[in-house]
This record gives structure tokens, sequence and C-alpha cells, in this order.
């Protein structure tokens, strides 16, 4: 298999390239993006191959992941984003995931997140992921206890309270 891409049952998730700039512009337009992850200034296709390239690409090529495109199989639909971030502030990797309104609520969060963080053991030989959210984004809250992420603290992060989960991988996960 291919370290780059990763396979579930219904999805196949790949590093996120200049092709996704319109998917990109889309999904950090939506207003749950805009709500809790926050406004990134991307206004346009422009604004997100920018993004992509001065944002995601570097980190991939820097540490070998970043953010993947979340692809439904049956149809090829772009529906979301699963990825491992290098985020100042957070003090280890951070997992990191957003869907399309109209994909949530599938489980697609949480098979993407599910094999992510697979693979930020087994391929990428982390020993740890954190993750980061808003105490009003339950939703996140719910899928991180489920991926058997327990919340450690709250943190500021650029002026924001945020709750930081945390899993540590053993020897049998």
């Amino acid at each position: 298999m291919d370290n780059d891409v990763f396979i579930t049952e219904r999805l196949r998730i790949r590093p996120t390239s200049m092709e996704d700039a319109e998917f990109i512009f889309e999904l950090m337009n939506t207003p749950k993006w805009l709500r809790y992850i926050g406004d990134r200034n991307i206004r346009n296709t422009n604004d997100a191959k920018e993004y992509i390239k001065n944002k995601m690409l570097p980190q991939f090529n820097r540490l070998g992941y970043s953010n993947y495109t979340v692809i439904r199989k049956k149809d090829h639909t772009k529906i979301g984003t699963c990825g491992l971030y290098d985020r100042e502030g957070v003090n280890g990797i951070d997992l990191g995931f957003a869907f399309l309104p109209e994909y949530e609520k599938k489980g697609y969060a949480y098979e993407s997140a599910k094999a992510i963080t697979h693979a930020s053991k087994k391929v990428f030989n982390l020993k740890h992921l954190k993750a980061i959210t808003t105490p009003e984004n339950r939703e996140s809250q719910k899928l991180l206890t489920k991926l058997g992420f327990t919340l450690v603290e709250t943190i500021q992060l650029k002026e924001e309270e945020l709750l930081l989960f945390k899993k540590t991988f053993n020897g049998t996960s």
C-alpha cells in the first residue's frame, strides 16, 4: 500500500493537492468550519491554492503527513478532510477533521479519523496524538472520545479557549 493514500471500506484518503483548491475553498467557508475552526480568509479558489501551497504542502514535504482529502469511493466525491497537523501552540501532532454539511452524521468522520489515527502509529511511528476543539463543539468531542482520546486540559491558543485531547498508543493498539 502507498504510504500516502489510505483506503477504508467506503473512503479513499489521499494528501490534499492543488487540484483540491475548489473543494478546500468550499469546505473552509462552511458555517461549521467558520464557527469551530475559524476564518482562514479563503475568499476564492486562488486563495485556497495559496493556502494549500503555503500551509499544507510544506508540512507534508517536511514530515510526510499533513492534510488529507477524504473521497467517497462509490462516486469519487470529495466530502471532507482529515489530517495530522504540526500546529503552533500544540505540543505534539494534532488530529483534525472537517466535512461538508451534507456528509456529516454518516460515519465518514469516524471512518477517516480512525484510519489516520491508525496510520499515525503504524506508518508514521507517532507515540501519541493530540486534538483540539472548542468547548461548544460537542460533536467533535464525542468523536474524539469514540476514537480513544481523553480530555487532558483546557488551553489558550490565539486568545481562544480550547479543549485539548490526547491519545497515547500502547504496544497492542
